[in-house]
């Protein structure tokens, strides 16, 4: 398999040079870390561009109390070896403090109460800045993404009110109350991420590699089952050889059919695949313009 090299030493290069302009410009730091691969490259990043002194950045985890047992068992080793700070913001204590209202139902799920419980995290601590793995090709409304995303003093996004990056000039300028969300690996594809993955031999969860699992088919896409879930009449509970291509709350993380069990694998199915990598996410399927909403209320 022929990897681009010099291709993928200057998208490296461009995410390393946007992480020391977030150190240089900043105080407060924060890698939003998911547990998927695009968090996990960030901190590989993160690594790299200040070796060898520690990377000055702090993970933050928005659990939502429905997540992956795979992926908090990773992020707990990570931080071991790392030896830097977690913070993790709990969705149960947003409910319990009334900040959100549980959904209920067939489709209930607390990926959107994230972003309150994310807001809340970055106005207690004095977050300014909070380093994301989001890309451009992932979706329409991340693709209006620039590098420095600001935010303004309640935590929204609005993408006509962004500042102009010319010739990679960052500027990270924010009132008392503002903060940003800054995006090294904007200029990605997923192909470049496994590709890089494959490159630097990082290590991932095991939930991006062909398992068997229990999973039931829903509204076209296939989902993860666990025992809090909901179930249609129609819908029926079976096992099957899975994988993800994203990773984040269980109720809305769609699984891929797949028999990839190695780095390459994978790289010639996703070549090969006319999906897109968030065409499994089920939270995307709310509406049109779900991706775009939850980003103006202060979403990743």
């Amino acid at each position: 398999m022929k990897i681009n090299d010099e291709h993928l030493k200057e998208l490296e290069d461009e995410a390393i040079f946007v992480m020391r302009e977030v150190a240089a410009q900043f105080e407060r730091k924060v890698i939003l870390f998911s547990g998927g691969k695009d968090s996990i490259v960030l901190v590989h990043l993160a690594k790299k561009a200040f070796w060898p002194a520690k990377m000055p950045f702090s993970l933050l985890h928005i659990d939502t109390g429905h997540n992956f047992e795979e992926t908090l068992k990773f992020r707990d080793d990570l931080v071991r070896e790392l030896g830097v700070e977690l913070i993790v913001g709990l969705v149960q204590d947003s409910i319990d403090e009334g900040r959100v209202v549980e959904e209920t139902g067939i489709n209930a799920s607390r990926n959107k109460a994230q972003s309150v419980t994310l807001l809340d995290v970055i106005d207690r601590l004095g977050i300014d800045v909070a380093v994301g793995g989001g890309r451009r090709d992932e979706e329409k409304a991340r693709a209006k993404e620039r590098f420095f995303s600001h935010r303004n003093e309640f935590g929204q996004w609005d993408p006509k009110n962004q500042r102009p990056e010319l010739w990679n000039i960052f500027n990270g300028h924010k009132n008392f109350g503002e903060h940003f969300r800054v995006f090294p690996i904007s200029n990605w594809t997923e192909l470049d991420v496994w590709q890089y993955i494959l490159r630097e031999n990082i290590i991932l969860p095991g939930l991006y590699y062909t398992h068997r699992r229990k999973i039931f088919l829903r509204n076209g896409v296939y989902l993860a089952w666990a025992p809090f879930m909901q179930l249609k009449p129609s819908e029926k509970v079976f096992e099957a050889d899975v994988r993800c291509r994203t990773i984040g709350d269980i109720t809305c993380t769609g699984v891929t059919l797949s028999k990839a069990q190695s780095l390459k694998e994978i790289i010639s199915e996703i070549a090969a695949t006319r999906v897109t990598e968030r065409g499994g996410r089920y939270d995307d399927k709310r509406s049109e313009a779900a991706m775009e909403d939850r980003k103006k209320e202060g979403y990743f």
